[in-house]
């Protein structure tokens, strides 16, 4: 077993994932890590931290890799949900799933498991990762583009901590939608969270279509604003919308 911190135990899939990436990211890249102390909510009597919900952009296959890295050495080793098929690639599938991933079942009738089984993890004390935009991004600059209520939902829902991070540096390892590699020289990667987005005024509204545009709206402005802040330059006034856009079967990301 693993042990991070606040004595959260970790089993042995989990255990195995990290020892596989965590040696290979400290040497391959470089970081730019801020606002961790956002991560860190309050301790229920037994001394363990209340459940998160963390909301990164999405530029990379690489992405969630720093992602894991960021949350783990913080003290928030990350369940994240994760289309379907991951789980079904040998060996890797074997990994996520042995270390307590949620799989999405997209466009099925069990796709409503993945949000009961993330508001699960998130009671039971756990950092569960929702990427909003449900793929990578397909703006032309690669800025966070309109988000899907998924992860509003289950923050209404549990009345967790909704944390943003902005992420940047991973899409020159794996450029976006791409299967080249490119590791030298090392990469540096950004990654800044937020404080968590203010959602109480919506708890007592009806969980409707209006109450999670709301609540999306403010969760891809957090993004928008902390990836802004990374690159020091404007995002477009409009942002992209991801629905419009024409994916090509298989490049769906996890």
């Amino acid at each position: 077993m693993s042990r991070v911190a606040h004595g959260k135990k970790l089993g042995g899939w989990y255990t195995l994932a990290i020892s596989l990436l965590r040696g290979p990211m400290l040497l391959l890249t470089t970081r730019d890590w801020q606002g961790a102390e956002h991560l860190q909510a309050q301790l229920l009597p037994d001394g363990s931290q209340v459940g998160i919900v963390v909301c990164p952009n999405h530029i990379s296959w690489f992405d969630p890799l720093e992602c894991a890295h960021f949350l783990y050495d913080n003290g928030r080793p990350p369940w994240y949900l994760g289309k379907e098929a991951v789980f079904e690639i040998p060996l890797i599938g074997r990994i996520v799933r042995g270390a307590g991933q949620i799989p999405v079942a997209r466009e099925t009738d069990h796709a409503h498991d993945a949000a009961d089984a993330a508001v699960a993890a998130i009671h039971r004390g756990e950092c569960v990762v929702v990427y909003p935009e449900a793929t990578i991004s397909r703006d032309p600059q690669l800025w966070p583009m309109t988000g899907k209520t998924g992860a509003a939902q289950i923050a209404l829902a549990t009345k967790a901590p909704l944390v943003p991070l902005g992420m940047w540096g991973a899409q020159e390892v794996i450029p976006p939608y791409r299967k080249t590699f490119h590791i030298l020289p090392r990469r540096k990667m950004s990654v800044h969270a937020g404080p968590p987005i203010e959602l109480s005024d919506l708890y007592d509204r009806p969980v409707d279509a209006e109450t999670l545009r709301l609540a999306t709206d403010r969760i891809m402005s957090a993004i928008t604003a902390l990836v802004q802040d990374i690159r020091g330059e404007q995002a477009p006034a409009q942002r992209f919308d991801g629905r419009a856009a024409r994916v090509e079967p298989g490049e769906e990301s996890a």
